[in-house]
């Protein structure tokens, strides 16, 4: 007695289906490392505590307290808040912490933009002269383009070519074909908003060549 299998099963020489990918995340900005920043906070950190530290132990042992700090306790017990030095020193301070934090809340790396995430493993960017050089390699392509300039942004692309010959209507719109197709082949995770402006030689390139 011979049984027939169920629709959809697979047979035995069917290959195994291949389950598919999970939901991929959300794509986001690459962050930067900031080691400069880390490395200069950590040493004046370092440095200050250690030679308050120092300080502390040397008093303790029954040493006299150095000048410095001698100086600093009875600067900030006898100026008034309004001084000229506090508060520039407090200004300073203000704005220091003010520029750690953004440097802690922003990411940074505004050359790279992120491109779509095929699979959740796997994350891949791309620098935006890299991506401005390959437009522009594009739209030169273009028949009628004598010269092009390409400017890539986190969420614009700006092109201004130069057209020295055929309608400027008609290479505008085979520019932003070309430019639409190539920013899609791009793969960017957020595809830009496109400027395309185009315009005849000026007189002074005219007289050059």
């Amino acid at each position: 007695m011979s049984t027939t299998p169920p629709e959809g099963t697979p047979g035995t020489g069917d290959p195994a289906p291949v389950p598919a990918d999970p939901a991929v995340a959300r794509v986001r900005r690459f962050w930067a490392v900031r080691r400069i920043p880390a490395a200069l906070l950590a040493a004046v950190v370092l440095g200050g505590a250690g030679l308050l530290l120092y300080d502390v132990a040397a008093v303790r042992a029954d040493r006299t307290a150095m000048s410095w700090r001698r100086e600093l306790a009875d600067a900030l017990a006898t100026r008034p808040l309004d001084d000229t030095v506090i508060v520039v020193g407090a200004a300073v301070a203000v704005v220091l912490g003010v520029w750690l934090l953004v440097l802690a809340s922003t990411p940074g790396l505004r050359a790279v933009l992120p491109m779509r995430r095929e699979h959740t493993d796997v994350r891949a960017g791309l620098d935006r002269e890299a991506a401005a050089f390959t437009l522009r390699d594009r739209v030169m392509e273009v028949s009628g383009v004598q010269s092009v300039r390409v400017r890539v942004g986190r969420a614009k692309v700006a092109v201004r070519a130069v057209s020295h010959f055929r309608a400027l209507d008609e290479v505008r719109a085979d520019v932003e074909t070309v430019m639409a197709g190539g920013v899609d082949e791009l793969g960017l995770a957020h595809p830009p908003v496109l400027t395309v402006r185009v315009a005849r030689p000026s007189r002074k390139e005219g007289k050059a060549k």
